[in-house]
């Protein structure tokens, strides 16, 4: 059975998200969050413009996991995670970061297909590659789930509808 992490059909789902941008790091992008029907189902969107000038590039919504403890969340029964998805087709990533990453550019990365239509994305755990890191993703310590728009210059639009662990 999934682990749902959010399905964002109450408003307090907000909440635990943050947004944020190239800009914390002298970068340009811009980008905004909200809360609202999107194609016939509530989700959490993602718009911005992300741009590659001075050094930046990336525009990024964002929750912690575990709630809030230390060693995070031990997603060690589960295969990896499935986002329900849909916007723009454009550069997109889930980010996840563990006990272990403590520098900001340090995550595990990989690809969100997104598509005009809500499409079920499933990421294996084998799936996310380091970033700035050698040790392997380890699922036991997951700390926080970022969806990314990144490395390409264009005009970020993806929708979330649900997040969860597979079995």
């Amino acid at each position: 059975m999934p682990l749902i992490l959010d399905d964002f059909s109450r408003s307090a789902s907000l909440v635990r998200w943050t947004c944020f941008t190239d800009q914390v790091m002298g970068g340009v992008s811009r980008g905004t969050m909200s809360l609202a029907p999107v194609n016939g189902q509530q989700a959490l969107r993602l718009r911005g413009t992300v741009s590659l000038e001075n050094n930046g590039g990336f525009v990024q919504m964002a929750r912690q996991l575990g709630d809030g403890r230390a060693d995070g969340l031990d997603a060690r029964a589960f295969k990896g995670i499935v986002l329900t998805v849909c916007g723009e087709p454009g550069s997109y990533y889930v980010h996840l970061r563990t006990s272990d990453t403590r520098a900001p550019w340090q995550y595990y990365a990989a690809p969100l297909p997104v598509t005009r239509s809500w499409t079920d994305v499933a990421l294996p755990w084998e799936r996310f590659s380091p970033a700035s890191l050698r040790a392997p993703l380890d699922v036991a310590r997951l700390v926080r789930l970022g969806v990314v728009a990144a490395q390409a210059a264009f005009e970020a639009d993806v929708a979330v509808a649900r997040i969860a662990l597979a079995p």
